[in-house]
């Protein structure tokens, strides 16, 4: 009903009050979920993770995935649900097109998926407790940033399916993977200019 609401009148309802009498609902029924329009917000960005993490974790294979590979079905997974669901988040980041800004809505979305890519990041083998340690957070920030970087790409995205946005999603994670794996910087060189070339169109 919110989503609906904010896109149809291009903007957020006045007061609970009011978006309660507009839906036949009591204001009790709305507090008892949420604090405010601010709590649903994040909540409703909360829920694309959440169905995003349900749908990998009911494929069978998923667990048997290599790290590099987990992080590709999670963007792929995420960048379907988010398409579902465009008109909203265009209008969710309105305010936050130019530098990705103002993302105080997606702070419980944030904190799931650092978690999540958290555990992705303890999988590899080979590394050593202490070096785990520091490589999990690190390796959950960067992947972080290089969400918002994709998102950032994906809203701006004008190609046929947003399959430029698939390229990009490819390409980044190849090079966060080889970064944090010490390999060479091929796929940076790689990624560098194909972003090169879509900003000289």
């Amino acid at each position: 009903w919110y989503m609906h609401s904010v896109l149809e009148n291009g903007n957020e309802p006045k007061t609970v009050y009011a978006f309660c009498k507009d839906h036949g609902l009591e204001e009790s029924e709305f507090y008892a979920y949420f604090g405010s329009f601010e709590g649903l917000r994040q909540n409703i960005w909360l829920a694309f993770f959440d169905n995003a993490r349900q749908v990998l974790q009911q494929e069978p294979s998923y667990a048997t995935y290599a790290p590099k590979n987990k992080l590709l079905s999670l963007y792929f997974t995420l960048f379907e649900i988010l398409t579902l669901n465009r008109s909203y988040i265009l209008y969710s980041l309105k305010d936050s097109r130019e530098g990705m800004k103002n993302l105080h809505d997606m702070k419980s979305f944030r904190r799931s998926f650092k978690e999540f890519v958290g555990s992705i990041s303890q999988t590899q083998d080979a590394v050593s407790e202490r070096i785990a340690k520091i490589k999990k957070p690190v390796y959950a920030e960067g992947a972080w940033v290089q969400f918002l970087f994709i998102l950032k790409f994906w809203m701006d995205d004008n190609s046929p399916a947003f399959e430029k946005t698939d390229i990009v999603i490819e390409k980044s994670v190849n090079t966060v993977v080889d970064l944090f794996d010490t390999k060479p910087l091929e796929n940076l060189f790689d990624l560098g200019k194909f972003l090169w070339k879509e900003r000289s169109r």
